[in-house]
């Protein structure tokens, strides 16, 4: 990866990308606020659900440093980006999001597959009851619905963790999303009705969290669920976990690069644009160590996704195990697709 020059950081595409991307971000605000107390601004508030979610890839980057190599610099970036552009910690979320990363799906360690809200593993399943069991039966159903209320919770546990949370630089988060959360609320409230404003908030906020929570659907769930105690080497782990989502520079630019979610898992700090040209090396590297390279459709992913959610759901009430690490090569083996 080195010698072919994919790790080396794209300083001059990020600078364009993160100037074209905030310049629209601030058109759809100024579009805002020349339309008024007007119901188009419901067209608006889609545009904004799509830029809020672009400025999140690009905080994503930024807490990998592929933007830059300084944990300074990407602080920086990161809180401009996450707490000021979009409301979410980027702190909180760095914190998180890297431990996902040392233990991708592993029971009681991945903090993406520890969530109340729905049953990631059958031992989650079976221990559930009451209203959470009935949930769980029907999570496959209710999983895209649920995604509408994403931000909020992302919200809500940022502003959590700063208020619980110490450290040196926990005063500029606040600050930062404060301002965020104040100006926001500002502007709606400013120039529409109170009855316009809450159905923008509503939608706005709504379609950010669903577009937010299915880009990063695709990438595990459905896949091994590992534990703790299992002795894989770093390779296996992230390679056996991680689905590859096919697709052009649409793709691309849709999912922020989340759809090279083997690449991004063996090299978190490559440069986004680099993850496409890294994909032959690492799929030929998989074949030559008798890993499955997991990779299929936009619609195949979710279909996977929903269909292990389905089995899940099922074990509220019923024995039984998800698919564990003994079963991935044979699993997976035949849904890899080659590139």
């Amino acid at each position: 990866m080195r010698q072919a020059g994919l790790l080396d950081r794209r300083t001059g595409h990020y600078a364009w990308r993160i100037t074209i991307t905030v310049g629209l971000l601030l058109g759809g605000w100024a579009a805002f606020l020349l339309l008024g107390n007007s119901w188009w601004q419901l067209a608006v508030a889609v545009y904004l659900a799509v830029m809020f979610t672009q400025l999140g890839f690009l905080g994503h980057d930024a807490g990998h440093r592929q933007i830059s190599g300084s944990r300074r610099v990407s602080y920086v970036l990161g809180i401009l980006l996450g707490n000021l552009g979009i409301g979410l910690s980027y702190g909180w979320w760095v914190s998180k999001h890297n431990r996902h990363h040392a233990n991708p799906n592993t029971e009681d360690l991945d903090p993406d597959i520890m969530m109340k809200a729905l049953a990631m593993t059958a031992r989650q399943a079976k221990a559930s009851g009451g209203l959470a069991q009935i949930v769980f039966r029907c999570q496959a159903y209710l999983f895209f619905p649920m995604l509408l209320g994403e931000a909020a919770s992302l919200h809500v546990a940022s502003i959590r963790a700063l208020a619980g949370r110490g450290g040196r630089r926990r005063p500029a988060e606040i600050i930062l999303l404060g301002l965020h959360i104040a100006g926001y609320l500002t502007v709606v409230f400013a120039v529409l009705s109170p009855l316009k404003a809450i159905i923008f908030i509503l939608l706005q906020q709504g379609l950010f969290g669903f577009y937010m929570g299915a880009s990063f659907a695709p990438n595990h769930k459905g896949m091994p669920i590992l534990q703790a105690e299992d002795e894989l080497d770093f390779l296996r782990r992230q390679v056996l976990t991680s689905r590859n989502v096919r697709g052009g520079w649409l793709t691309d630019l849709a999912l922020g690069g989340l759809n090279y979610q083997i690449e991004h898992h063996l090299f978190p700090s490559m440069p986004r644009p680099s993850l496409r040209r890294s994909q032959a090396l690492i799929s030929e590297f998989c074949r030559e160590q008798g890993l499955p390279y997991t990779q299929t459709s936009l619609v195949g992913s979710y279909s996977q996704a929903l269909g292990y959610l389905k089995d899940v759901g099922r074990q509220a009430t019923m024995a039984g195990d998800g698919p564990t690490c003994a079963t991935a090569d044979r699993t997976h083996r035949d849904e890899a697709t080659p590139i």
